[in-house]
């Protein structure tokens, strides 16, 4: 055996069971080995991860391994080391802590320590294989073995480990030819989670087993004991165990483990069979058993309950991981979003332009956009249906469809049939959007098409005008056509544009700010400040429930 090169425990070689750091930069990322230590980190091009940024030190940190343990050491750096956003000197490093060096939200690690499930569990059922259970192994040692195995295997977070290493000290237990374990789906389906075989080899077909027995034990939610099946009176429509000789069969339902509150005196104790059915532990034989004795009982429903809190354990950490996983990933897309979704507001004589959106997730389906062309200056405002993830994404290729069309000069009314006819002609489910774009040009002339979305507000002289000009969302028919309309705007004229997250904006008794809100403080001349403002205020603390953006066109002349 080789020791492990950081920390000094025994590992096969070439095994590859090493800590990782999954280095992001930018859209790019990729998986770096801890295999040695210490493992630097800075700009100098000698080191194990260089960052080539200038607010990175030469020489700017360290992670070092100590008793099995991983720490970042800065090394004086000048801009910093950060853990998960704190600037720190030492730090010792737990899963998915993300590391910043000096630059912050533009390049960082995530760190992942390796599994040490694969060794833990053959270590064990090595020692397991050195035991022999014999006739003359009492129940209390077959009880103490399994509970060791257990409190080993609770120090492990793989699933799959877990079930397997279980599985084979079972078989061990039981002296079992074979053994399955099977688990419920989110659909309520049975799945075969993992097999073996006594030698230890997997099983990948349950067709020979007593699915009767199987399905008998979860209806029930009762262990099945049979250990001598020739001397069973009743075997009617247990096909399988006739078929295949099938002399001792044993299942045990796997349920989830229960918290039991605090029980009073003379309270009655919890049913033994109580709890969800999560799954089931299912082992069999072709010669009989032994006659399985009361206390044998007991420790077989001993290992089915410390089974299905392992994996309940297992799958919470599995979830928890996965919730992080994707917790860090939709970060990683929000501030790629950020990027595209930011606008330069075009600096031109004869209009300010002012746009802002708050959305109601880290990711969202709103956007606007300010484009100036030798056309005029156009602005757009969208907001496609739904929210999250397939929203983001989907905004953000409009995005970049409209702009390049308004940058090329294409008329307006073209710009949205292109862009109903991409939505309509991919298939994207049941997806649209509603959006407005408007072009003024320096005499104050305005032309814009609205599709489905809120209708704008014209501000002259403190009189509010909502035409009601407009179009289908885009995406709905393939062969809606679309019109504009034209409006000559006067020096101090304003065109407001939002999106229905403003006006559906709610206060906490369910109230909408609605329309004739929104007209009344634009009335008073409030600007874009001033109608998030009000919405604010009008929500009292109350959350969005969807994106809000207000887009504000002053026309200076």
């Amino acid at each position: 055996m080789a020791l492990h090169p950081i920390t000094g425990s025994a590992s096969s070689p070439g095994s590859g069971i090493f800590p990782t750091l999954v280095f992001v930069q930018g859209n790019e990322q990729r998986t770096l080995n801890l295999d040695h230590t210490p493992f630097t980190v800075g700009r100098k091009v000698d080191k194990d991860l260089v960052i080539a940024d200038p607010r990175v030190s030469r020489d700017h940190a360290l992670i070092a391994a100590e008793n099995g343990e991983f720490f970042v050491i800065d090394q004086g750096s000048k801009h910093g080391t950060f853990v998960n956003g704190e600037r720190i000197q030492r730090k010792n490093l737990e899963r998915n802590d993300r590391v910043e060096f000096g630059v912050r939200d533009v390049s960082y690690v995530i760190f992942h320590p390796h599994h040490a499930t694969s060794n833990t569990a053959r270590e064990f059922l090595s020692q397991i294989s050195g035991i022999h259970i014999s006739t003359e192994t009492t129940d209390l040692e077959k009880l103490t073995l399994f509970l060791e195995a257990a409190r080993k295997l609770n120090t492990t977070g793989v699933l799959d480990e877990i079930l397997v290493t279980l599985l084979e000290a079972t078989l061990k237990l039981t002296r079992a030819e074979r053994g399955y374990v099977f688990m419920k789906g989110e659909d309520g389906n049975l799945r075969l989670a993992a097999g073996r075989n006594s030698k230890g080899e997997p099983l990948l077909d349950d067709k020979t087993m007593s699915h009767s027995i199987l399905e008998d034990a979860l209806k029930s939610n009762s262990e099945f004991v049979l250990t001598d099946t020739s001397r069973s009176l009743d075997l009617a429509g247990r096909h399988s165990i006739v078929a295949y000789d099938l002399r001792t069969v044993i299942c045990i339902p796997l349920r989830k483990p229960q918290v039991q509150a605090t029980r009073g005196e003379g309270a009655p104790a919890p049913a033994q069979n109580s709890g969800e059915v999560m799954g089931a532990l299912y082992v069999d034989s072709r010669f009989a058993s032994r006659d399985i004795s009361s206390v044998s009982n007991d420790i077989l429903r001993a290992i089915a309950t410390e089974a299905a809190s392992l994996i309940e354990n297992a799958r919470l950490v599995q979830a928890e991981e996965a919730a992080r996983r994707y917790q860090q990933e939709l970060s990683i897309a929000a501030s790629i979003q950020q990027g595209l979704m930011a606008v330069a507001i075009p600096d031109v004589p004869f209009a300010h332009v002012k746009g802002r959106n708050l959305s109601c997730k880290e990711i969202g389906g709103d956007f606007f956009d300010a484009v100036i062309t030798e056309h005029g200056l156009a602005v757009v405002l969208a907001d496609v249906s739904g929210k999250g993830v397939s929203a983001a994404l989907l905004a953000n290729t409009l995005q970049g469809m409209i702009y390049s069309q308004l940058a090329a000069g294409m008329p307006l009314t073209e710009i949205v049939t292109a862009a109903n006819r991409f939505f309509t002609h991919k298939h994207i489910g049941e997806k649209y959007a509603t959006m407005i774009i408007a072009r003024i040009q320096r005499d104050g002339e305005l032309e814009y098409v609205n599709c489905g979305h809120v209708p704008p507000l014209l501000v002259c002289n403190r009189e509010v005008i909502r035409p009601r000009h407009g179009n289908l969302p885009v995406g709905l028919l393939p062969d809606a056509t679309y019109e504009s309309d034209h409006y000559n705007l006067h020096p101090g004229d304003r065109l407001i544009l939002v999106t229905d997250g403003v006006t559906e904006a709610e206060n906490a008794r369910g109230d909408f700010f609605e329309d004739h809100r929104l007209e009344a403080v634009a009335a008073k001349g409030a600007s874009m400040e001033g109608i998030f403002a009000a919405v604010a205020d009008f929500c009292g603390g109350n959350p969005l429930n969807d994106d809000c953006t207000v887009v504000e066109l002053a026309y200076t002349g």
